[in-house]
């Protein structure tokens, strides 16, 4: 079992940034390729932002690329995600999640991953104003 616990949501206004971060228990966390998810209301859970274990590859999806930044410390078993230059339409929970083993084509956590992830956290809200 992993524990997941997302921390640094809050209200920012456009243009801003936060680090949102996620702190696992649990000895497998090392070996896990790591995630970040959102969901709007009213709307699907959607794929952010993805690491492997050691970090060598990520997957990010286009609606981020070149604002949103995953990265991880092995070490504190905490993966972060930065995001910089903030939209209305980043408004959603984001939630942190784990995926056991090998790392997967960056397709696959685009298409499969909001429901083939191995464990979640809860979320955290992330507001951006306008």
């Amino acid at each position: 079992q992993v524990q997941l616990v997302e921390s640094g949501g809050g209200l920012v206004k456009a243009g801003g940034s936060l680090r949102l971060s996620c702190a696992a228990s649990g000895r497998t966390f090392s070996s896990s390729a790591m995630g970040w998810f959102r969901q709007a209301p009213g709307k699907e859970r959607e794929f952010v932002v993805a690491v492997s274990r050691g970090s060598r590859y990520t997957a990010v999806a286009d609606s981020v690329k070149g604002r949103f930044t995953i990265s991880r410390d092995n070490a504190k078993n905490t993966v972060y995600l930065q995001m910089n230059s903030l939209r209305p339409e980043d408004t959603a929970v984001y939630y942190c999640a784990c995926k056991n083993g090998g790392w997967y084509a960056s397709s696959w956590y685009q298409d499969q991953g909001r429901t083939g992830m191995d464990f979640w956290g809860k979320g955290t809200l992330v507001t951006v104003s306008s």
